[in-house]
This record gives C-alpha cells, structure tokens and sequence, in this order.
C-alpha cells in the first residue's frame, strides 16, 4: 500500500487550501447569517475561479470536464474542501450532485446524458436524490413504499419521501421506487429520474434539522409523489437494479464524505488548538492550554484523527485497487469510526471555545448542528458494526 502522490496532486492540493484560506473562510460569517441563495451570486464567482484554476469537479470524469481523480486523490480533495462548507459547492462536487453525476455516467442513455448529465456536471443545474422514506427505514434501502407503475409509456409514481436533499431549488430528483413488487427484494426497486416540475412532484417542506431549515442547497426535503407522471425512458439502468445502483453509489460516496469529516476535523481542530492558546483564565495570565484537561483534548483528538485519516486512506486505496465489493469491510468500519471521531472533535472545540462555541460567529455551531446527522445517514452507526461483525463472525465459523 502506497499512499505517495505526485508533485502536481500535491500542488493541486496546495492550491486548493490556499483557495479556502483566502476565498471561502472569509464568507463563512455571511453563510452563517444569511440565506444562501442570497449568496449565490457570490459564490458563482468563485465558482468561475475555479474553473479558471482548472480545479472544477474533482471527481468527475474528463471527457466531461472534470479533474478525473483517483478515489484516493479524490479524497485527499474532500478532506481539503471540508474544512469550509462552501468548499464542495464552490468546487462543483457536492453532495448530492456528485453521487448523481456518478449514477448518470454509468448507467444513463446518451439522451439522459445530454439532458441531465452535462448540464449538472458543468454546474448549470442541480439535482436531488430521493431515496429514504418516512415510515421506512432508511438503514435498509430494499424496504421501500414508494411505487413506480407503469401506465401506457409512462411510470405513476406514488410515495411519501424526505431527507431528500436540496430538492428545493433541484431541476430533477433520482428516486428510488419499487417497479416490481413481486420480484427478489434486492430486485423489487428502480431508479427513475423525475423532473422536479412535472405535475405531482410535490416539495412538502424543507424539514428544520436541529432548529434551522436551511434553503436550496443546505436543505432537507419532504417530497410528496402523487400521480407523477413521467415517460419510461426516464428509467435509470436496467429496471430491478435500484438496490445495485444504490450500493454503487453509497460505497464510493462514504469516501468523500469521511474525507470531508476529517477536513472538519482538521478545522475544528485547529480551532481548539488556537482558542486554547488565546484564551487567558486567570489574573497571571494563565490560558486554556495550561490545563490538563484541554492538553488532553488535544492530544487524543490528534491521535484520534491521525488513526480515522489512515483508515480512510487505505479503504480509498483498497477501491482502486480491488475495488468497492471487497473494500466494503474497510468502508464499513471508516463510515462510523470517522463520523464519531468529527462529533468528538468538534464537541470539544466547542467546549473550549464556552459561550462563543454555541454562537454562530464562528462555523463550530454550524459543524455540531449540521454533521450530527453523519452517524444517522448511510446507514446507521449501528448498521455498519452489525453487518460488519457478521461478516467477520461467519468468516471465523
């Protein structure tokens, strides 16, 4: 296993933190504060930056103007990217695009590909991904109740979704529905791409997530399918192969999320690092950082990060080099090990940072509200070990 990059990956790494140092950072206060669609405007300059750097959509393909990286490099981007974010936004691979664009590549027709997948790709459009229900649970994606009929040359869709992330403001969904009841469960659903404007595709609400709703971009949607009407050559792949689809996207997907999560890390990090320097508490003069308790902190959120940063850099490696159906054991393990190591990190950044912790004028408050969920969705925590200790469990048998 070799984790050495070249030259020219490590100066596009160097760009790119110097780009959020200097572009992003500085927008945080107004990110925080505002609606991001007021911000908009702001960040398609950066956007366009960007793409005169070069630097546009990491992990897309090159034939359709993206940087073509490897799982590794790529990863070695999102933990860049995280440490702001406005990062995978401004650099055009955020979620859920991403994993979209991945779907469409290799499994659209070249009409869906002209119409959905080249626009999203060069940032025109944006899309969602609704696949997790209300009364379902989201940890097993075959149970599903959502339905796609076929009626004539169409599919009737019906179902009650949420989670469905930046649906508001999306020009299309990719949703999974079960097209064949009676078939093998891991064979009952179908990915369907739903125009966000055909009649019946209804935005409920952006649901509040730890008090805030958030818009466009940073939302979460309740979408309410009724009758939606949509032609049947807007079916994605093969019908019956939903569930396939799915767990190719979600594997490579835990990538670049733990990535991310350890660009927050780094971030909250650095944060309580500083804080515990600055921060005097008593009359000699005395900091945070003289306590042991704060050294503490500091040292096991060090070594915590250091050991979830190996890990997900071999699991990267083990994708491209065996592949995403052998690496599962190493994605299993990453996607709830890198998840608690951000909550624990950013829980004592906030900590030691006391009543300006829990403010919004720095992005810690934005971090602990936002990434608590990244022990819930892809799959429970608690999914993950028991599928994981199965595994292991019957190999010993």
């Amino acid at each position: 296993m070799d984790f050495k990059i070249s030259k020219k990956m490590q100066a596009v790494l160097n760009m790119i933190d110097e780009f959020v140092d200097k572009e992003l950072i500085p927008m945080e206060h107004e990110f925080t504060t505002k609606e991001f669609t007021e911000m908009i405007p702001d960040l398609e300059k950066k956007r366009d930056m960007v793409r005169q750097m070069e630097l546009w959509g990491p992990n897309h393909p090159r034939e359709l103007g993206g940087m073509g990286l490897s799982m590794l490099e790529h990863g070695l981007v999102s933990e860049s990217l995280g440490r702001s974010p406005l990062g995978h936004y401004v650099f055009g691979c955020q979620a859920p695009d991403a994993g979209n664009i991945e779907i469409l590549h290799l499994h659209g027709t070249e009409e869906q590909k002209k119409k959905y997948l080249e626009p999203l790709t060069a940032g025109k459009i944006r899309s969602c991904f609704a696949m997790t229900e209300v009364d379902m649970p989201g940890s097993n994606p075959v149970m599903l109740e959502s339905t796609g009929v076929k009626e004539g040359d169409e599919y009737v869709i019906n179902g009650h979704k949420w989670y469905t992330t930046a649906a508001d403001g999306s020009e299309f969904a990719i949703a999974m529905l079960v097209t064949n009841p009676e078939a093998h469960p891991y064979l009952q659903a179908s990915m369907i791409i739903v125009p966000t404007d055909a009649p019946g595709f209804n935005l409920v609400r952006n649901i509040p997530v730890m008090g805030h709703s958030g818009s466009d971009y940073f939302s979460h949607g309740e979408v309410l399918f009724q009758s939606c009407r949509v032609p049947q050559e807007n079916l994605l792949g093969e019908e019956g192969q939903g569930f396939v689809m799915a767990q190719e996207r979600l594997g490579p997907g835990r990538i670049h999320h733990c990535m991310r999560w350890l660009g927050i890390c780094k971030r909250a990090f650095d944060l309580l690092c500083q804080r515990a320097n600055y921060r005097v508490i008593s009359p000699d003069g005395k900091t945070l950082a003289t306590r042991q308790t704060v050294q503490n902190w500091v040292a096991e959120s060090a070594a915590e990060i250091q050991a979830a940063r190996l890990m997900t850099l071999y699991a990267a490696w083990r994708i491209d080099t065996v592949g995403p159906k052998e690496a599962r054991d190493d994605i299993s393990m990453i996607k709830y090990v890198v998840a608690n190591t951000m909550n624990q990190v950013v829980d004592r950044a906030l900590q030691v940072h006391g009543g300006l912790g829990m403010t919004d004028d720095t992005i810690l408050a934005f971090f602990y509200r936002h990434e608590r969920a990244s022990r819930i969705y892809d799959g429970a925590d608690e999914v993950h070990k028991a599928s994981l200790a199965k595994r292991i469990l019957k190999s010993y048998a």
